[in-house]
């Protein structure tokens, strides 16, 4: 049993599993046929652990160049730390004290996302603000889809964690693990929904009218006739909504002309119930929530729209003609949500 310089990363691995079931340094070198010493110097290594790092002194940052940094940092959003003080002529300062110059004067934020604005889009923006200020946005049904996934979106499973304590662990699967299409409308303060499109059926105009008949259908059809007479009924731009086969069938089912709303296009925006999406999936992915199976996150959502009450409905839709306003203000621009 000659004695060898190096154990192999096989070697190394079986060593860590016999101390885990209890063997001593003298059975493990029998069981691998290799010297005790070997062995043993392995082990006295492993439980050694790192040098503690000998600290440097930090470089002191004066009240100039701070000014320079703050001045840097609102010209380059979402710049490294790194090219901010470089852009300085800063040299010499460790991350760690970067970082903690930057959070005192900026946050780290995502960039957001948006649909591309052109002067066509904005241009348009404006005509629809202007057509519809007058009107009374409580005899209007705001309608959408949303995709929910099992895992939720990315970067939401962040949160506090005390010291001392292991980050739980989280599933990783491809596109999310699959996911759920729900569709849902909200009028005045009532929600309408949600309802959700069977799984594997893609929307095209055929399938979104049929969608629309053992669902929407069913509400409408309840409703006294002179609710019917003054409902406007909104959708966006998507193929399968604006259709020539879908406005058909609508406008069959007494929804046409000044009763269905024209939309500007990339503008969810202006949507109240995109508002209504963000409280379902703040509440269904909370603390990083994961789910196992499609059935078990569409009764999440359900669960979470029985929990949004009227006024919270009714401050979205009341919040249209400040919408209108804003667009108009911003000449067609992006306003947020």
């Amino acid at each position: 049993m000659g004695q060898k310089k190096d154990l192999t990363g096989s070697e190394k691995s079986k060593i860590v599993r016999y101390l885990a079931e209890g063997c001593s340094s003298l059975k493990i070198a029998k069981l691998l046929k290799r010297d005790h010493r070997t062995i043993k110097r392995f082990i006295q290594n492993s439980q050694q652990g790192r040098k503690k790092r000998v600290e440097k002194p930090r470089r002191q940052i004066t009240a100039h160049e701070l000014r320079k940094v703050k001045r840097a940092a609102a010209k380059m959003p979402l710049a490294t730390s790194l090219a901010i003080f470089q852009s300085c002529n800063i040299t010499g300062v460790p991350k760690s004290t970067r970082c903690a110059i930057l959070r005192d004067m900026a946050k780290v934020r995502k960039a957001e996302r948006r649909p591309p604005l052109n002067k066509t889009h904005k241009l348009k923006r404006q005509d629809w603000a202007k057509k519809y200020l007058r009107t009374g946005f409580s005899k209007v049904l705001w309608t959408d889809e949303m995709r929910v996934s099992l895992d939720g979106p990315d970067g939401w499973a962040r949160g506090w964690i005390g010291k001392g304590q292991r980050a739980p662990v989280r599933l990783r699967r491809q596109q999310g693990g699959g996911g759920v299409l729900v569709w849902a409308g909200i009028i005045k303060d009532e929600l309408v929904g949600p309802f959700r499109v069977k799984d594997g059926v893609k929307l095209n105009s055929q399938s979104y009218c049929q969608f629309l008949e053992d669902t929407f259908k069913q509400w409408y059809r309840k409703k006294s006739a002179s609710f019917k007479k003054n409902m406007i009924f909104m959708q966006d731009n998507a193929p399968s909504h604006a259709s020539k086969y879908s406005t058909a069938w609508l406008a069959r089912k007494g929804i046409k002309e000044e009763k269905l709303m024209t939309w500007p296009p990339c503008s969810p925006d202006l949507n109240p119930i995109e508002n209504l999406w963000s409280i379902i999936k703040c509440e269904i992915y909370k603390e990083g929530k994961q789910y196992t199976s499609l059935n078990s996150v569409w009764e999440a959502v359900v669960a979470a729209a029985r929990n949004v009450d009227g006024e919270q409905i009714k401050t979205l839709t009341e919040s249209m003609d400040g919408r209108l306003l804003s667009v108009l203000a911003k000449k067609g621009g992006y306003i947020g949500r």
